[in-house]
């Protein structure tokens, strides 16, 4: 057999194992919170010894979970791992180390952990020891599966989807302002999936009081459920002490500098307390910018907003949505009711707001619709608003790549 024979094989085989260490990396897509989603394959020529991958943040990493289900040792086996395994001390030991104690013979993994405590130390660790490391396989697949994680240390926020409903004429509330489904039930129930797999779930003052949501996961996908961070954007801490998202632990109020200080001690006494925090505003509205910072901050992943027209105007103006999912009713509310976003004087600008349709999916009645910004179109918005000094919140849209 020729060397470019026996190296294309390799390729093949490397690619097939890899594939399977993101499926398995894939069913931690709700658990693993803030940690990565990451699996991982042991094989020995042709025999698989081993499958992992990390199921819950604080538990054991994908590496050691498929240590541990091998019969036998692994020594000279080649190790798939859809992210570079860790080399510090957090929760768990370095998975780095365990590699290396097994007698592991080569390691191939999908993408450099972005984690600046990781970020290809355990890459050199590995080489220290003697073991080659391949890095690149799949990469792309692998980011896909974990946006967040890399948004959040590659550009200091998290990944952000917008989710809204509409009729066929594009509006989202009847004209009379009360709370009304648009939407299917099986529209609700896969904005469920999209809650559950989200570290936090983002809505504005003005929802809580009209729709009074709980934005919670009411979706029983496993024996634990994982409840995502719930915010809302509150300027003046007006929204009402007993609304139903204060009802369990992890919510969060995100307020002006300027609110009252006793509206923020009745709600840090409520019962759970809710969380205040106080940030920078920009032309009377709350920085999204300093918003994200702190989400970031608080490990948020992936960031689910829903909200009425006028805070997902602002995200988009300020081009700090990732992806867009819109379920389409077959119904008409008319010119009067609520439009699908605030945006206004697109005039000159509508380049400036295309979208690639990612996917398209039947919701039973309903169309879902997931978008993604088109590029051109993002790039042209960010280099105008360069050349106009944006404003903080209007910083760091860099989308990370993806292939869907």
């Amino acid at each position: 057999m020729s060397l470019a024979v026996a190296s294309a094989d390799r390729d093949r085989t490397d690619l097939a194992h890899m594939a399977r260490a993101l499926e398995l990396a894939a069913r931690g897509l709700y658990t693993t919170d803030p940690n990565p989603r990451v699996g991982c394959v042991l094989v020995r020529g042709d025999e698989t010894l081993g499958e992992g991958w990390h199921e819950r943040a604080g538990e054991a990493h994908a590496e050691v979970a498929a240590l541990k289900g091998v019969r036998g040792d692994v020594r000279g086996a080649t190790a798939y791992v859809s992210l570079e395994p860790c080399s510090h001390t957090g929760r768990t030991p370095p998975c780095a180390d365990a590699l290396i104690a097994a007698g592991i013979g080569r390691v191939v993994c999908a993408s450099v952990d972005p984690n600046p405590r990781v970020a290809g130390a355990g890459i050199g660790r590995l080489k220290a020891a003697g073991i080659p490391v391949s890095v690149g396989m799949l990469e792309n697949e692998a980011r896909a599966l974990n946006p967040g994680f890399f948004s959040r240390f590659e550009r200091g926020r998290p990944y952000v989807r917008l989710k809204l409903a509409m009729s066929l004429d594009g509006r989202t509330a009847p004209a009379g302002g009360e709370s009304a489904w648009i939407s299917s039930e099986a529209s609700r129930a896969d904005v469920q999936r999209w809650r559950a797999r989200s570290s936090a779930v983002l809505t504005g003052a003005g929802t809580v009081r009209t729709d009074d949501p709980r934005l919670d996961v009411r979706w029983a996908y496993g024996p634990w459920v994982r409840q995502p961070l719930r915010a809302v954007l509150d300027a003046t801490l007006g929204c009402p002490p007993d609304a139903k998202l204060f009802a369990r632990e992890g919510a969060w109020v995100f307020t002006s500098e300027e609110a009252p200080p006793a509206a923020a001690a009745r709600l840090a006494g409520h019962s759970p307390p809710v969380a205040v925090e106080r940030v920078p505003a920009i032309g009377g509205r709350l920085d999204l910018g300093a918003v994200l910072e702190r989400l970031a901050g608080l490990e948020v992943n992936e960031l689910l907003v829903e909200c009425g027209p006028r805070l997902a105007a602002a995200f988009l103006e300020q081009q700090l949505v990732d992806e867009w999912i819109i379920y389409v009713a077959p119904k008409l509310l008319g010119a009067d009711a609520a439009p699908l976003t605030a945006l206004t004087e697109l005039e000159g600008h509508g380049a400036g707001f295309a979208f690639d349709i990612m996917s398209v999916a039947r919701m039973d009645t309903d169309v879902r619709l997931v978008l993604e910004p088109r590029r051109a179109a993002l790039d042209s918005r960010r280099a105008a608003a360069d050349s106009s000094h944006a404003a903080p919140g209007e910083q760091g849209a860099e989308r990370c790549s993806r292939e869907l």
